[in-house]
């Protein structure tokens, strides 16, 4: 049985800002719990099952953080960027401190879909190729794409490493679905996560990824309404197996 917490100790847990602003919400009569509005920060609640409203909008208790966050170009994912500002800078000071980091990696001008907790097993189930996960991603490249090249990166293609890099036999890696949505837009789904690997890939078939975004990582897809910058809770890891 976990030991109660106090509800500021709770909103603050759970990314609703410092534990000033948390207590502020509560002590304004702005939190409620089972319906009825709750105004003192101290007050303890077991969090087993918990859920409070803030704004009319129900907020389950997390014990562990799965984020969901729209990735803008010109962000990196690393908690020590080196020449761009991070993408945790995008999430409140609350998740920074409890350790969320991405799951995987998108490159600073690769957008779309990026998850992050502070679960390090779900991190290494999400992101081991044992699994399985897929991830789709969308390349708009320099050429016109053909069926010649798809059926290439379906077979697998020689990936080579990138100049500079500390020089490995070439890998064979194929995508497990590759299909041309227009004249150079490109949706690749891989199941995989090498250093720039959409962009290796499509260099070895003969043409240059310009722009790419990720929309899919497992059975979650970005949500239509959540703007670049944007998050928001995922409601548990089997959103993202599809359960």
């Amino acid at each position: 049985m976990p030991k109660p917490q106090r509800l500021d100790q709770i909103l603050f847990s759970q990314g609703f800002g410092t534990r000033r602003l948390c207590a502020g919400l509560i002590l304004n009569g702005e939190v409620s719990v089972g319906g009825e509005v709750v105004d003192d920060p101290d007050a303890e609640f077991d969090t087993t099952g918990f859920a409070f409203e803030i704004g009319g909008v129900s907020w389950p208790y997390f014990d562990k953080a799965l984020i969901l966050l729209n990735k803008p170009a010109g962000y990196e994912c690393s908690q020590k960027p080196k020449h761009h500002p991070s993408v945790m800078s995008l999430l409140p000071a609350p998740l920074r401190e409890r350790g969320v980091q991405p799951i995987g990696r998108l490159d600073e001008d690769t957008t779309g879909l990026l998850l992050l907790t502070d679960d390090g097993a779900l991190i290494h189930k999400l992101t081991s190729p044992k699994h399985h996960v897929p991830k789709v991603y969308e390349a708009r490249c320099k050429h016109p794409l053909t069926d010649g090249m798809v059926e290439q990166l379906l077979a697998g293609v020689e990936l080579k490493e990138p100049e500079g890099k500390f020089q490995r036999p070439p890998e064979i890696t194929q995508a497990e679905g590759a299909e041309i949505v227009d004249e150079t837009l490109l949706r690749l789904t891989l199941v995989e996560g090498k250093y720039h690997q959409v962009k290796r890939m499509v260099a070895a078939v003969g043409n240059r990824v310009e722009a790419l975004h990720r929309p899919q990582f497992g059975a979650l897809s970005l949500p239509a309404d959540l703007a670049p910058g944007q998050w928001r809770w995922v409601g548990s890891p089997a959103e993202v197996w599809g359960q």
